[in-house]
């Protein structure tokens, strides 16, 4: 059953943005969605997948909710699906019969109306990712660093306010875009992040989700091609994805940078990468999405992990540090920086970040993996424990397990040692 679970995730953002055009109503789009994809755990097992499963998924929760509307309005119901559609075999022409749009292009449309500027901008985003991508409130949570009370509380106000105040579900005009930009572009990019580090689930990657983040930045780029943060927006999500196939191992282990099977790393997606780096710092007008993707383009140019120009890594997250302070940030340059200074250094340097950064699996990492490298055994124990406790998914706790296993090994080796060594009394 996984391959219907990703068919449904892939197809999750065209059918709902689809079925809120035509219904323009949040609830409705996403319980007819929900029916729909019943319908299809009842159907595909025995049909297998249809040709475009985002289309059937359209067209089964159209009908599901067109039929609801009409008990609701006392009038005499459609009959059941299979008598009013053809589902076997017609999924080619569903896209057409639905109206004159091109419904794959439905899905940059509802990001924007997301992201409507009656909605603060937490708002506008923890929306869009929940109703497009149909992350659970706990990812979205996870993404943002606050409680899942908190994150279902903003998306509860967010919908209320919508319906409140008749938000229009239109494609917005071209200077209403422009105003919308940055939430739209955080949006993707956090789409972006769930799919390439999954806050949940049994996968620690969720490439459906990363390449449909490259989709949406790819629309995006094409109505503002001369904006130099969504060209490097583009080019962060192509040449962090370019490793996908790298970053996990046949068993599912995770496989950090340093070890990564370079012959792996797809080079179209980096030359695409690399070229849009380019494109965007000749503008002169730098921010965050292009410091990080100039970042990754260090990475990317390196052959092997003992060409990387950590120094030059270690500038560029100082600069993203003073464009967008985050404890998130400075943890990330802490790594750089253990890489050119020590990690003495580093650790000196995340030691502020304990509080803020007190629920995220990575701090804790981190932490774990500076101590060991000092040989304080017994403190980078006890930080990747904390780190097991938070981890978002089973790959990730089996990765500080390794590392675990590797303290336990390291301590019998110095026992057995100890052990043999002469006594005081022996050597005088």
């Amino acid at each position: 059953m996984a391959w219907i679970d990703a068919a449904l995730t892939s197809a999750r953002p065209q059918a709902m943005a689809a079925l809120l055009r035509y219904f323009r109503n949040l609830d409705t789009a996403e319980e007819a969605f929900q029916e729909a994809c019943l319908r299809a755990l009842q159907r595909w097992p025995q049909n297998g997948p249809p040709r475009d499963p985002a289309a059937w998924l359209i067209l089964v929760g159209r009908n599901f909710a067109l039929d609801e509307t009409r008990h609701l309005s006392k009038q005499v119901p459609l009959p059941p699906d299979e008598l009013i559609s053809d589902l076997e075999d017609t999924e080619t022409q569903v896209a057409e019969r639905l109206d004159s749009s091109h419904y794959r292009d439905d899905v940059l449309r509802l990001l924007f109306i997301c992201c409507h500027p009656d909605l603060p901008a937490t708002q506008q985003i923890a929306l869009a990712l929940r109703v497009v991508s149909g992350l659970s409130v706990k990812e979205i949570a996870r993404a943002f660093l606050v409680s899942e009370s908190a994150m279902e509380q903003r998306i509860t106000r967010a919908k209320r306010r919508i319906a409140s105040a008749n938000v229009p579900f239109e494609t917005p005009g071209a200077v209403e875009r422009a105003e919308r930009l940055a939430a739209v572009a955080a949006m993707i990019y956090l789409l972006f992040n769930e799919g390439y580090s999954a806050s949940g689930g049994t996968e620690h990657v969720r490439v459906p989700l990363c390449e449909e983040a490259i989709r949406l930045a790819r629309l995006l780029l094409r109505l503002f091609q001369g904006e130099p943060e969504i060209l490097g927006l583009t080019a962060l999500l192509l040449l962090q994805h370019a490793r996908a196939a790298a970053r996990v191992d046949a068993e599912g282990a995770i496989v950090l940078l340093d070890n990564q099977d370079r012959s792996l790393w797809n080079r179209e997606l980096i030359a695409e990468g690399l070229a849009l780096v380019d494109k965007a710092l000749r503008h002169r007008r730098p921010g965050p999405y292009q410091v990080q993707a100039a970042i990754a383009a260090v990475h990317a140019h390196a052959a092997r992990p003992e060409d990387t120009d950590w120094s030059e890594i270690e500038q560029l997250y100082a600069v993203l540090e003073a464009l967008q302070p985050s404890p998130v940030v400075t943890l990330n340059r802490a790594v750089a920086v253990s890489k050119v200074q020590g990690p003495a250094a580093a650790l000196a340097m995340i030691e502020p970040l304990a509080q803020p950064l007190a629920g995220y699996f990575h701090f804790f990492g981190v932490q774990g993996a500076l101590l060991m490298q000092l040989g304080r055994a017994e403190d980078a124990r006890v930080a990747f424990h904390q780190a097991i406790a938070l981890a978002n998914t089973a790959a990730e706790a089996a990765h500080i397990r390794m590392h675990l296993d590797r303290l336990v090994k390291d301590s019998e080796a110095n026992n057995s040692a100890a052990a043999v060594l002469p006594t005081s009394s022996t050597r005088a």
